[in-house]
């Protein structure tokens, strides 16, 4: 069993990362981003909800986004762990997933905090923007978004950090180096790597 939460401001790499220590792991990554499409795509009611919310232009409550993320922490391919991106973002958060995982006597092994310099998310965004032709990930809105995760992601790794279970990682260098560097921190918690999903 391995339940793991990577987080990073944007531009840090956690989509990609999570992705490679899930498959090393031998768990799922479970992303917010990913749940909600996923839910709207399926129709369901949870996804009908979420559409109607983005669709308005709105955030999605914390209330439905911990709905949305318990269902698919309910299902079975989540049942021997998981790695979760993008939730939980703020402080409310984490106490519907401890709460969740504590019905299910479980908790969180590890938390893997992405350090990256802010220059260095803002040149990443950046350049993916100019890549795929993106002209909203303006250095105004990239800011914007890099604030609103200081002020209210960065406090969950303080909760985080009391617990003993967070591992820093320097988020700059080649993909390879940083998977190996989070792949150590974990193993040196007596985390085993598992099969391929």
């Amino acid at each position: 069993m391995t339940r793991l939460l990577i987080v990073g401001p944007q531009g840090s790499g956690k989509g990609t990362q999570g992705v490679r220590i899930a498959e090393a792991f031998g768990i799922p990554a479970v992303s917010t981003g990913d749940v909600f499409r996923g839910a709207v795509a399926a129709g369901t009611e949870l996804g009908q909800q979420v559409q109607a919310i983005i669709e308005a232009g709105d955030l999605v409550p914390d209330e439905l986004t911990s709905a949305v993320v318990r269902d698919r922490l309910s299902q079975q391919d989540a049942a021997d762990g998981f790695l979760l991106d993008g939730y939980p973002r703020n402080i409310a958060q984490v106490a519907h997933l401890d709460e969740f995982l504590e019905g299910r006597d479980e908790q969180l092994d590890a938390v893997i905090e992405l350090d990256v310099p802010r220059e260095e998310s803002i040149a990443r965004i950046s350049q993916r923007a100019a890549e795929q032709g993106r002209s909203d990930d303006t250095e105004e809105v990239i800011a914007n978004r890099l604030a609103i995760y200081e002020r209210e992601t960065a406090p969950i790794l303080e909760v985080y950090r009391t617990r003993g279970i967070v591992d820093r990682i320097d988020g700059v260098g080649s993909l390879d180096e940083i998977t190996d560097r989070i792949t150590a921190a974990l193993e040196a918690r007596g985390l085993a790597r598992g099969a391929a999903v």
